[in-house]
């Protein structure tokens, strides 16, 4: 008897394990990952940005509205805010306070499909096999029956009144110690509200500095900046990966970018030209499927420093 249930109690025992693991520690064991990118002209002073994303805020996140506050003391020259702020429509308020200490700084913003709609209850594992066979966000088309509009009106309003710029199919400028930046942002390319063409047009040459942002980052919208020269492009929406296997990485990442820069700092080219690319992995989950799994949930201090050669 004890040999014929041994096995199949240890499984569940060791599965139960990993997944109290999973919601209870590592979702919320908050990290700051640090690189440094060489895109600012030889000769400038160095430009510290604050990149975060994906917080989900669903009400009750003490201790994540804690960790958010506590970035400020970074004291970084500017932020930017890569979307899917919201995982609950009451969760604007707990948003904004957790937001309130880094709003003081400049900053720039595009919203992500979760700003707009709120989650829906999915099977995991349907959710990995339809990503797997590379079908993902809403293809275009209005929100299914039962999805829950969020108020990122009330969002779009209180970033604005705090000075940050939005990003959403459109330009904006930032103006810091006399450098100029430029910055070109798409909304989301996950639910297919991204509009290039009244963007595209390249850098913009009296600029230090032009940033391309969007939240999810999907190819098209790789090469569309990548191809007008952009040196330097922001994103998130990936998790990255959110569950992965140690010492293989992500499963997937919820759109058509590969595995391997599911997260951090990698590349991309296209047409002879090449732009940093950097996808932060978020700090926050669906609320249905609040874990992280071999994948802490992050924001980004990026140090912009002067090009080699």
């Amino acid at each position: 008897m004890r040999a014929r249930y041994g096995i199949p109690l240890g499984i569940t025992a060791v599965g139960a394990a990993g997944l109290a693991y999973a919601a209870g520690f590592e979702a919320r064991s908050f990290r700051l990952r640090r690189v440094t990118v060489p895109v600012l002209p030889p000769g400038v002073r160095p430009l510290r940005v604050l990149q975060v994303s994906d917080i989900h805020m669903v009400s009750g996140q003490r201790k994540k509205r804690a960790w958010l506050q506590s970035l400020a003391g970074l004291r970084p020259d500017f932020v930017v805010n890569t979307g899917d702020n919201l995982s609950d429509p009451e969760g604007v308020p707990e948003v904004l306070d957790a937001l309130g200490p880094l709003m003081e700084f400049p900053g720039v913003y595009v919203f992500g499909s979760n700003d707009y709609y709120g989650p829906k209850l999915r099977n995991p594992a349907r959710y990995l096999l339809e990503k797997a066979q590379g079908r993902h966000g809403l293809n275009g088309n209005a929100p299914a029956v039962g999805v829950v509009h969020n108020p990122w009106e009330e969002l779009r309003d209180a970033f604005d009144m705090a000075g940050w710029v939005n990003l959403t199919n459109t330009r904006g400028r930032l103006k810091l110690d006399g450098m100029e930046l430029a910055f070109t942002g798409l909304d989301d390319p996950h639910i297919k509200r991204d509009r290039y063409d009244s963007v595209a047009g390249g850098p913009e040459r009296d600029a230090d500095l032009s940033i391309a942002v969007v939240h999810a980052p999907y190819l098209r919208s790789l090469e569309a900046f990548t191809g007008d020269g952009y040196p330097l492009i922001l994103a998130g929406h990936t998790h990255g990966g959110q569950l992965c296997i140690p010492f293989y990485g992500a499963l997937v990442t919820n759109c058509d970018l590969d595995t391997d820069r599911v997260k951090g700092l990698s590349t991309h080219s296209t047409e002879g030209n090449r732009a940093y690319l950097h996808v932060s992995a978020g700090c926050g989950t669906n609320r249905y499927t609040p874990i992280r799994f071999a994948c802490p949930p992050e924001a980004t201090l990026l140090t912009l420093v002067g090009r080699r050669g």
